[in-house]
């Protein structure tokens, strides 16, 4: 069993920077690989970024690849989403998701339940 809590979102003018946390309970985090998903209102929950049990294999949706960063300290069960260049499009609900393979899809085996991010002047 893995739990995971999103923190780190918030209000952002558009241009600036945010970085998500996404921490973990559960003794075999570290075996897991990890996805960073949003969704905004009306919209499917769409794939940011994912990264492997390592964070040796990174994989990014193309829209975003160059403003998000994905990383993970496997020493402190915590994944990162380094968000730059913040523009209102970025708004949304943003979860992270835990599963044993490295994915793009959304079936990954466990969820958080979202940190709301807002970028707006």
């Amino acid at each position: 069993q893995v739990q995971l809590i999103e923190s780190g979102g918030g209000l952002v003018q558009p241009g600036g920077s945010l970085r998500l946390s996404c921490a973990a309970a559960g003794r075999t985090f570290s075996t897991y690989a990890v996805g960073w998903f949003r969704q905004a209102p009306g919209k499917e929950r769409e794939f940011v970024a994912g990264i492997s049990w390592s964070g040796g294999i990174t994989y990014y949706s193309d829209s975003l690849k160059g403003r998000f960063t994905i990383s993970r300290d496997n020493a402190k069960n915590t994944v990162y989403l380094q968000m730059t260049s913040l523009k209102p499009d970025d708004t949304a609900v943003y979860y992270c998701a835990a599963n044993p393979r490295l994915v793009r899809s959304k079936e990954y085996e466990y969820w958080g339940q979202g940190t709301q991010v807002t970028v707006s002047s």
